[in-house]
């Protein structure tokens, strides 16, 4: 297996070029797949860099994919302006563009980090189900954002002691889709200490 390097590029996006790092697959051969994964909220600081981010590029990474992790519009070295969760999915629907222009054909898993659940659920919402073979949710913000329905096989994962999305607003949001909701007992919404459960969490819930 590799240990291959986050690196930074700038992509094309709707506005202007979107900072972003590329964590290519570590198993030896062709990519197994692609992924996106998108930070949790730029008003309180949320970038690329953050670790959950970065936790779920790995983990990724380890099983095949190549994981892009834009900044979105207005963050970090990225063009444009913050547009609060909505034009931020044009952001990402252009870096799958550009995913999927470098590995065709390839299977897509879409991932995000609280404000990156709304992000991402929003653009799986556009795509064609069969086009998204995972929806990872991670820190849902439920009581922020109002996020669509999700696929039946979304995996969703919330800390039992969230202090910014309460866990009983997930379970309203998840309740009416007969979703089920993984609780991580004594983890909060940025999962300190719990980031190797966390991972693990997932990588099971893949398969």
């Amino acid at each position: 297996m590799k240990a291959p390097q986050f690196e930074a590029r700038m992509l094309a996006g709707p506005v202007g070029q979107l900072d972003t790092l590329v964590l290519d697959s570590a198993l030896d051969g062709p990519a197994r797949g692609i992924a996106l994964v998108a930070h949790p909220n730029p008003t309180q600081g949320g970038t690329n860099t953050n670790k959950i981010v970065h936790t779920l590029a790995k983990l990724l990474s380890r099983r095949g994919y190549v994981a892009y992790c834009p900044n979105l519009r207005g963050v970090g070295k990225s063009e444009g302006v913050h547009d609060f969760g909505h034009a931020e999915v044009d952001d990402m629907a252009a870096v799958l563009a550009v995913a999927q222009a470098e590995h065709p054909g390839l299977p897509l898993i879409l991932a995000g980090f609280s404000f990156g659940t709304y992000v991402q659920s929003q653009l799986c919402a556009r795509l064609d189900e069969a086009a998204v073979q995972a929806l990872i949710l991670i820190g849902p913000a439920t009581s922020r954002w109002q996020l669509p329905a999700v696929p039946a096989h979304t995996i969703v994962v919330h800390g039992e002691q969230d202090e910014v999305v309460a866990l009983q607003s997930v379970f309203d949001w998840a309740r009416p889709q007969s979703l089920p909701v993984t609780v991580l007992p004594g983890a909060g919404h940025f999962f300190h200490g719990k980031l190797t459960q966390l991972a693990d969490i997932v990588n099971r819930a893949l398969g």
